[in-house]
């Protein structure tokens, strides 16, 4: 089997794995599952196995780690650029 494919599998079934592990916590918290979601996070998940797994000699554990551990980095970066909303109160004081 080509190493590249081999890097791409492993981690997508890394991220395939990560996605089950939050499946059964969204299970369990009774929320609603995102399928698209779920499906973009495997997808990136194979592009970061196949990107590692290069530059780092194919070295498949590797690959499999950054599948699992990969998209929860980018996602965290994400949520850290995220704008959000702040909400400031009236600056004058309610006197009577």
């Amino acid at each position: 089997m080509d190493a590249t494919i081999l890097a791409g599998l492993l981690g997508g079934i890394g991220g395939v794995t990560r996605g089950f592990v939050g499946l059964l916590k969204a299970l369990s918290m009774r929320r609603r599952i995102l399928w698209g979601y779920y499906a973009i996070t495997v997808l990136v998940a194979l592009v970061i196995g196949v990107f590692v797994g290069i530059i780092f000699n194919f070295d498949v554990r590797l690959s499999l780690l950054a599948g699992y551990a990969g998209t929860d980095i980018l996602e965290g970066i994400y949520k850290s650029f995220s704008v959000q909303k702040t909400y400031i109160g009236s600056a004058k004081a309610s006197k009577k």
